[in-house]
């Protein structure tokens, strides 16, 4: 097999992902397509300094799992996936009488 044959299998076998914060920042993720995504969120988390446990990560407005692949998920190259913070507290308000 040639080089230039190896870098077409390997640039099948990978995807570029924007993960987007609520903030708007952008962090670009290059991963395999069979990878499982928890690797990807648990980065993210780790470079945002962010809980895994406060934050909700999304593709196409549907949850993902830290079991779902990209190619799983049918992604393409250079699509998004939304990263939410969860909501804590949040009780009803009360209204004294």
């Amino acid at each position: 097999m040639s080089d230039s044959t190896k870098d077409t299998k390997n640039e099948a076998e990978q995807i570029n992902l924007k993960v987007v914060g609520q903030d708007g920042g952008v962090v670009h993720f290059k991963i395999k397509k069979h990878t499982p995504l928890r690797k990807l969120m648990a980065t993210y988390c780790d470079r945002a300094g962010l809980n895994s446990q406060n934050v909700r990560f999304r593709f196409d407005g549907q949850p993902i799992n830290e079991s779902d692949t990209p190619a799983g998920l049918d992604m393409e190259d250079d699509d998004t996936i939304d990263v939410f913070h969860q909501q804590v507290g949040g009780s009803a308000l009360h209204h004294l009488v």
